[in-house]
């Protein structure tokens, strides 16, 4: 299993997995929809598969001495990496946003403010991405664009759900909105509720995608 992960850092990864971590730092644009960071994030895997596709990797992968469900497993924990990269970097750049700029100026107008709400909605949006993308995925690894769609539109549905709270329900317009030292108890709530949901689809998304990858033939 470490050599494959190590295989996947080092053979598969395409150079936007790392470059839009960096997008986490987006928390600093006024007004802007934070939610949208976290679908970048989605969409480096994209780039990533397809990158694995164009090389061959799968049918190299099962050329391997390796356990045959090893191989999704391994990309999948990868993924899921660099998804607690994003999320901690959100949580960490927000908190210092938080530190620097006035109370007014924090608050986003076009959703969530950058605290650990935001940090939660994230988790749900890559966790519900890892359950509808990835099963599907390693169904048929060389067909990368109907997962892919299926699982954007779902993220951007749930990213508008998100946005329509922010301004409809006093839970997310006024208690989990605004600074980190407001309602912090509250807000702890929301992170690990949604830290839950993100390790249940998730481990969902894994336990599938070894199934339906048994089954393909390479």
């Amino acid at each position: 299993m470490l050599n494959l992960i190590k295989k996947e850092l080092h053979l598969c990864l395409h150079p936007t997995a790392y470059i839009f971590l960096s997008f986490a730092a987006l928390v600093f644009v006024p007004n802007y929809p934070y939610e949208v960071i976290f679908f970048f994030s989605c969409l480096s895997v994209f780039f990533c598969c397809m990158k694995a596709r164009e090389n061959g990797d799968i049918a190299f992968s099962c050329a391997l001495p390796v356990k045959k469900e090893h191989i999704p497993l391994a990309k999948i924990l990868v993924v899921i990496g660099l998804q607690c990269i994003v999320l901690l970097l959100a949580g960490i750049i927000g908190a210092i946003k938080g530190a620097v700029l006035p109370a007014e100026q924090y608050v986003n107008q076009a959703g969530i403010s950058a605290n650990l709400t935001l940090v939660a909605n994230g988790a749900i949006l890559l966790g519900v991405f890892n359950l509808l993308f990835f099963p599907r995925y390693f169904k048929a690894p060389d067909k990368i664009g109907v997962p892919f769609v299926t699982a954007a539109i779902a993220v951007f549905l749930l990213i508008g759900i998100f946005m329509v709270l922010r301004f409809t329900t006093p839970l997310y317009s006024i208690t989990l909105n605004g600074l980190n030292t407001v309602n912090t108890g509250a807000k702890a709530a929301a992170l690990i509720t949604g830290i839950a949901i993100y390790v249940v689809l998730s481990a969902v998304s894994c336990k599938l995608s070894v199934s339906r990858f048994r089954k393909f033939d390479a």
